[in-house]
């Protein structure tokens, strides 16, 4: 163990030594080791916490949650017939109560329509705030998180009352803090609602669905008195139980649409069923080809960068030609004389990876700050960033090694 810890140590040394004697020749080799890493790990890290970023925004669309809407959400692309969508009808609020009668493998369904219009507070008007109607379910399939005041009741859903819930930036800019906005009144397309609640502040989305911080929401019936219901994107939303695949419920779903509808069996559906899961499999499959072309440019940088080590490590054999026959020649064994060469390679690419993790950790505290979402360092990207050195390292010293222990001492000794 003593015999390990010392080459390591003496390794170690000897790669300072060389940085100190030849720091340019040495930073010029390790350049692209740097510059490899910095590529690798600054892609890495930006597109997993951007990943990290939109599929914690998918979850805001709801878990295991299927959208059923006369129009699809998939891409098709620019010759998908448009038209076939627009002459379905739309889903209606006595279809929801007929899932809920039927449907065995769901937990919560729920009716949304939404619309805009202007939100006043005495002389504070919001243009364009986007206003959901919904029935009771809905945030039995959505997590609504209320930062004051409480959720709707199912009497004022039953009721239609005149309440509603404010997103946390609608009420700041409306009463200048939120918690100021508890039990007033606001005017919402002519009509007084009660503010029985404010959303907790959810920050900035990828994913452009409900954007709760600038939103208000109120009970399905209320709303539906003030806007046309065919005109305000009616959706049907359905969360499955816990365990139940979704390939289930949406069997389980299209045979009681097409029951309600009532289409025969060459009938093709006159609704979609979309699912938000294929939604995260899209934005993994996109994620995946950008850390391929990362992988692709930073590996150009790390084959530059093995061929500089491997140069420093060759000329490095030839000024130590003698030292090698010395210890050889007192008792170094070739395995010995190997290692240590090995480790010295290894330690210069760990230092050239080092300064590359420094410059992508200062690249992204900049980053973060102009950026709608933090990005950080995983400890797996720092784990793999230590093991590409290391490996790139023993690559790259292989050969020059190999060299060194093979060297006949005599004739290494008599070498100038």
């Amino acid at each position: 163990m003593l015999k390990v810890i010392s080459i390591v140590w003496n390794s170690f040394k000897m790669a300072l030594q060389e940085l100190k004697n030849n720091k340019l020749r040495t930073f010029l080799s390790l350049f692209g080791i740097t510059i490899g890493i910095f590529c690798i790990i600054g892609v890495l890290a930006t597109v997993e916490s951007l990943q990290t970023k939109v599929q914690g925004d998918l979850k805001s669309l709801g878990t295991n949650t299927i959208y059923i809407d006369k129009y699809s959400y998939a891409n098709h692309g620019p010759d998908f017939p448009w038209w076939k969508f627009l002459k379905r009808p739309y889903v209606k609020y006595h279809e929801m109560e007929a899932i809920k009668a039927r449907a065995t493998l769901a937990s919560a369904i729920c009716y949304t329509i939404r619309s805009n219009g202007n939100l006043e507070y005495t002389d504070n008007v919001l243009n364009g705030i986007s206003c959901y109607g919904v029935t009771e379910e809905y945030n039995k399939v959505l997590t609504i998180n209320i930062d004051y005041g409480r959720y709707i009741s199912e009497a004022e859903f039953k009721q239609a009352a005149p309440v509603t819930l404010i997103g946390y930036s609608n009420a700041e800019n409306l009463f200048g803090t939120a918690e100021r906005a508890l039990n007033q009144e606001v005017k919402f397309k002519g009509r007084n609602l009660r503010v029985v609640g404010v959303i907790k502040k959810q920050g900035k989305s990828m994913v452009d669905a409900w954007q709760f911080d600038e939103c208000i929401i109120m009970p399905y019936k209320q709303m539906s008195a003030m806007f046309i219901v065919e005109d305000s994107r009616p959706t049907i939303m359905v969360k499955g139980r816990e365990n139940i695949s979704t390939a289930a419920l949406l069997d389980e779903l299209k045979g009681i649409m097409r029951s309600i509808h009532r289409l025969s069996p060459r009938q093709e559906d006159d609704f979609s069923l979309n699912d938000i899961n294929m939604f995260t499999e899209q934005t993994n499959s996109i994620f995946g080809s950008i850390n391929l072309g990362g992988w692709a440019i930073a590996g150009l940088s790390l084959i530059v960068g093995a061929f500089g080590v491997a140069n420093i490590m060759f000329v490095t054999v030839r000024e130590r030609t003698g030292q090698i026959g010395l210890k050889k020649a007192i008792g170094a064994k070739s395995s010995t004389i190997l290692t240590e060469f090995l480790l010295e390679s290894a330690f210069l690419c760990l230092l050239g990876g080092l300064i590359g993790l420094v410059l992508v950790f200062i690249l992204t505290k900049l980053l973060s700050t102009v950026m709608p979402f933090p990005i950080n360092i995983s400890l797996n990207t720092l784990t793999l960033a230590i093991s590409i050195c290391m490996v790139v390292g023993v690559l790259a010293g292989i050969i020059p090694a190999s060299i060194a222990a093979k060297m006949n001492p005599v004739v290494a000794i008599r070498t100038k």
